[in-house]
């Protein structure tokens, strides 16, 4: 590989607080050698392709800490290649994918055998989470300390909520000695088991069974209240309303080692965008009041929310065109993740900096992966984004092998122009 050299791009690489114009040099060895405004004053490696990058951002890859992909036993919907091809052209230079595949992944071979087709076939970094219990199946714990050393790097029961908390008592112990993260989505299978949508009159309206925040809020608290009690690293994989935020911030001042994340569609959306029945806005947690978005938008913008996922969910017509309360919840999301993170910054909600914070640093940090930094050393794992084109999200721009997209037809403003995973070329429009 030849060296690179970007030059007249803006840096914005929250690792060090850096936001100013000036050049990144990359190695043949895939790693950045100099990274600012003064980095051409070390001069440049001899034979190096020279890019001019002028009015483009240059931000460290995204780290997308939530990833559902079908391979293995739902390839239809899709595969660990047309994922890496669907986070490349979204700027997704790493990501965590989820357990919830045929077979689970709650062994050491099936984690190795997804690192391994990973390494041949990707385009970008793939870390499998494994699976906290067998199968998913919420009674017996997983090989913890056996998993994180295979190449496992979060816990988590994926879609999947935890009803027993003397299990997750003791995985979370067992994690802690071994200093591995678990992600739990909180979802109370009892109060939320009818539900389809928000609890709330246009619940009501559409004649749709509803699902309370308690049904989020009440295990979230009894999670943080038993990762309290262990010491252990413990991250809220989805919250959606401004009570959990609060819960988390409490945890937090009474000493709980706890992170959080929202996805980009409750940043994004409401559910009065459901609007007449309309699946591909079927997600878990559901789409919240207008009020409850613009109070995620501003604990992400203080820092109490730590990231930004985009919870990407493939699904196909099979599952998802059908009858509202029928259909699968979830939406892909690995494509259009930065783009309508993007809005909030047009808006004046929430700096470019904070945002790709949410969407790097922070979780290559929460997670422990070589990821999220610009610094001289680290790979260069780099988006390029033009923050003002504006394109239209259709079905043929869509790299994904699943179309479930809620942004279908959506006008945004801020693309990923190209994208490199140590310092290799992955995606280029």
């Amino acid at each position: 590989m030849k060296p690179l050299v970007l030059k007249n791009a803006r840096i914005i690489d929250p690792s060090r607080h850096l936001d100013e114009v000036g050049t990144i040099i990359i190695g043949d060895d895939g790693r950045i050698l100099a990274s600012g405004a003064d980095a051409l004053n070390q001069g440049h490696p001899d034979g190096a392709e020279i890019r001019d990058a002028q009015g483009l951002v240059a931000a460290p890859g995204l780290v997308d800490a939530r990833v559902f992909v079908g391979e293995p036993g739902a390839e239809h919907r899709e595969t660990i290649f047309s994922a890496s091809r669907a986070a490349s052209a979204g700027g997704v230079t790493s990501f965590i994918m989820m357990p919830d595949t045929d077979p689970v992944l709650d062994d050491i071979a099936l984690i190795e055998f997804v690192l391994k087709t990973a390494r041949d076939k990707a385009l970008v970094n793939i870390h499998p989470a494994a699976a906290l219990t067998r199968g998913l199946k919420g009674e017996e714990m997983t090989e913890i300390g056996l998993l994180k050393q295979a190449g496992a790097v979060s816990f988590t029961q994926g879609r999947h909520g935890l009803a027993d908390t003397q299990v997750l008592r003791r995985a979370m112990t067992y994690a802690r000695e071994f200093g591995a993260v678990i992600s739990l989505e909180a979802r109370d299978p009892y109060l939320a088991v009818n539900g389809v949508m928000n609890e709330g009159l246009f619940a009501s309206w559409l004649g749709l069974a509803g699902a309370p925040r308690e049904a989020e809020l009440i295990p979230l608290e009894r999670d943080l209240r038993i990762a309290a009690l262990t010491k252990a690293a413990y991250h809220a994989a989805k919250i959606s309303v401004p009570e959990s935020v609060e819960a988390v911030r409490v945890a937090r001042n009474r000493g709980a080692n706890a992170t959080c994340a929202v996805s980009i569609n409750h940043l994004s959306l409401n559910e009065n965008d459901i609007g007449e029945y309309r699946t591909f806005f079927k997600l878990s947690p559901p789409l919240r009041t207008e009020d409850d978005r613009q109070a995620m938008v501003d604990a992400l913008a203080n820092g109490t929310i730590d990231i930004i996922v985009s919870s990407h969910d493939p699904q196909d017509v099979d599952t998802k065109r059908l009858p509202f309360g029928d259909a699968a919840d979830g939406a892909i999301g690995l494509e259009t993740m930065l783009a309508a993170a993007l809005r909030l910054h047009h808006s004046g909600q929430v700096s470019l900096m904070r945002l790709i914070d949410a969407m790097s640093t922070r979780p290559a940090q929460i997670f422990g992966l070589d990821a999220g930094t610009l610094k001289p050393g680290a790979k260069a794992d780099i988006a390029l984004i033009d923050i003002d084109e504006p394109w239209i999200v259709t079905k043929d721009t869509i790299q994904s092998r699943s179309k479930n997209t809620p942004f279908e037809d959506a006008r945004i403003s801020g693309r990923v122009v190209s994208t490199y995973v140590a310092g290799r070329l992955v995606h280029s429009l």
